[in-house]
């Protein structure tokens, strides 16, 4: 099975990806199976996604707290299942709108101690680019999303990608140029992964 994890700020465009690249693999005869975190199909992920609609740093932390957990429940109850390809959506980068440097410390814990999935995605997008999208794609805006939050846990999560083994994708281009971009990452994971067995 080769896991990839596409992550990056709100509005960068991950669950778009996701898909896009689902359906790709699907095409070639491929089983995927993917997870988009939080997800609603379980507490854990109905409750991160509640806090992330409230305000305040006790909002923050449980928000934080929850995800990580709802991400854990879908390592333990998907990773070992029969598919060629994991996909998540949201993995490691939710540390990145914890606090500093809890941010870091967070990061590094869970790097650690969760599975390394075969291909990192990080999609880069501009503060500007990303509430752009989440305004005319969304009714109700999360604590993050505003231009000074966006850009805040941007340097975070870029710092981080940039520190471990991420793959960074300009996520301003245009969707198809970005999917094209994540498909050669993917097929070139795969073909390492192929050469290694």
């Amino acid at each position: 099975m080769t896991f990839i994890v596409i992550d990056g700020l709100d509005g960068s465009g991950k669950s778009t990806q996701a898909q896009l690249i689902l359906k790709s693999l699907e095409k070639e005869g491929k089983t995927v199976r993917l997870r988009n975190h939080p997800e609603n199909d379980n507490f854990f992920g109905v409750k991160a996604g509640q806090f992330l609609l409230a305000s305040g740093r006790s909002a923050q932390f449980a928000a934080a707290l929850f995800y990580i957990l709802d991400v854990i429940r879908s390592i333990l109850l998907y990773s070992w299942r029969g598919v060629d390809y994991i996909i998540f959506v949201r993995y490691l980068m939710g540390a990145a709108y914890l606090p500093a440097p809890l941010h870091k410390i967070a990061y590094h814990f869970f790097a650690f101690v969760l599975p390394r999935p075969r291909a990192m995605i990080f999609l880069d997008v501009s503060p500007k680019a990303a509430l752009s999208r989440i305004e005319s794609s969304r009714g109700e805006r999360e604590m993050f999303e505003d231009l000074d939050s966006l850009r805040k846990v941007r340097a975070k999560a870029l710092s981080l990608a940039q520190s471990g083994r991420w793959i960074i994708v300009n996520s301003n281009k245009p969707t198809m140029e970005v999917a094209t971009a994540i498909k050669k990452i993917v097929d070139r994971q795969c073909d390492a992964s192929m050469l290694m067995q």
